[in-house]
């Protein structure tokens, strides 16, 4: 399937924590020039799929609250908007809705309430607590877009034809045969003791989960699927997949550090399959 071109590409209508968004100039170099179908476990904000949205895709995730979200505003695209045209930017609503019990609602109601904290939320972070209770604080933002219709009815056109699932990278991505592309971006192997942030879920991804996908990555590719990995520039991540992997080094900008001073660029690896 030939790619999309840049100027084509749709935002993704979600901020995230290492979502690739500032990295995709980088990235596209290295993915393959066609492909058939195209995955993405771990999906974020999705933004290599909305930069390329091949119409044969699976986009997954084990946090149910993002896939739901996508279900959404896929399936229900006028609900979600409406939604989101009834929310207003104060402390007040922020932690009304924070406090919901979302689980209970369907798929509509998840995704408006999931959209509407990312945009008001603190720097757009999603973060749990142990009970799965969403904890990031009010964000202070002049004029926050809470509702972008335009861009929301253009990715949910994006997922029409999509398949999107709630479940493990290794189930997500079993079916996938040679010539088809997988794009792994896991939570990333901390640089130090202090930089991890595993609350992406309750669950978050050690050390084992991190070996258990490099595996599933080497299996995939010598399946013949074109395969890809983001992670850090640890020297963990170098000694999982140096041997049977080429890595390519990116220069990413940190942008969820509360200091100004914290957001330098920093080194990243795209872990590349040798069948491209």
């Amino acid at each position: 399937m030939a790619r999309r071109s840049a100027d084509e590409a749709t935002t993704p209508f979600l901020k995230w924590a290492g979502g690739k968004r500032a990295l995709l100039e980088q990235i596209r170099p290295h993915l393959p020039r066609s492909f058939g179908r195209y995955y993405e476990p771990f999906v974020g904000s999705a933004a290599l799929f909305f930069s390329t949205t091949p119409r044969r895709a699976t986009l997954s995730d084990t946090n149910a609250r993002l896939v739901a979200t996508f279900r959404g505003l896929r399936d229900a695209t006028d609900e979600v908007i409406e939604r989101l045209k009834r929310c207003r930017y104060n402390r007040a609503q922020y932690l009304t809705m924070r406090a919901r019990d979302i689980d209970r609602e369907g798929d509509a109601a998840i995704a408006a309430w999931f959209i509407y904290l990312n945009k008001t939320g603190y720097n757009g972070l999603y973060r749990v607590n142990s009970q799965n209770g969403f904890n990031v604080p009010f964000g202070r933002y002049s004029n926050p877009t809470i509702c972008d219709e335009e861009n929301l009815r253009a990715c949910a056109a994006s997922l029409r034809t999509v398949s999107i699932l709630h479940a493990d990278f290794e189930r997500a991505t079993s079916r996938a045969r040679p010539g088809d592309f997988v794009y792994f971006d896991p939570p990333y192997v901390p640089l130090s003791a202090t930089s991890s942030f595993t609350s992406y879920t309750a669950d978050g991804f050690d050390h084992d989960a991190q070996l258990r996908l490099r595996d599933h990555a080497l299996t995939l590719a010598r399946r013949g699927v074109h395969v890809l990995v983001s992670n850090s520039s640890a020297k963990a991540v170098v000694d999982l997949y140096g041997r049977d992997f080429d890595l390519v080094t990116l220069r990413a900008r940190r942008s969820i550090n509360s200091k100004g001073s914290g957001r330098r660029a920093i080194a990243e690896l795209l872990v590349k399959s040798r069948t491209f």
